[in-house]
């Protein structure tokens, strides 16, 4: 019985490529974003708790813990790509924030692998 289920959902193309390019459209992996450093279009926001941003964040992140996020929303611009990071990519802080971000108009994307995958897996450079 749950083999059908991972049979039945390989059928449903049609369903994975609309998943596939709207994961590829809201996402940025470490390589790309690391390319997007010095871009003036981009904010990159990191959602973690503040002590956590002040031991080590991505260069040029700002610091807005995600159950802070809905009252500094004036910090963050409409007219930038916001790309939100959190923990590891089994945290959901960052997709949580993504929601807000997008419920009230601000272009959104998320890091996959947060700053786990940026720190450990790349090894790019953290500040603090």
């Amino acid at each position: 019985m749950g083999n059908n289920r991972f049979i039945d959902i390989t059928k449903q193309t049609e369903r994975a490529r609309l998943y596939f390019e709207d994961k590829l459209a809201f996402t940025v992996g470490p390589v790309e974003l690391k390319g997007m450093l010095e871009d003036p279009t981009v904010q990159i926001i990191d959602v973690r708790k503040k002590e956590d941003y002040d031991k080590g964040h991505i260069p040029m992140a700002i610091s807005i813990p995600k159950k802070d996020l809905e009252n500094n929303l004036n910090k963050i611009s409409k007219d930038k790509i916001n790309v939100v990071y959190c923990y590891t990519q089994q945290c959901h802080l960052a997709a949580k924030a993504a929601v807000i971000l997008a419920e009230k108009g601000y272009p959104v994307m998320e890091l996959e692998g947060g700053i786990d995958v940026w720190k450990n897996q790349y090894q790019f450079e953290i500040v603090s």
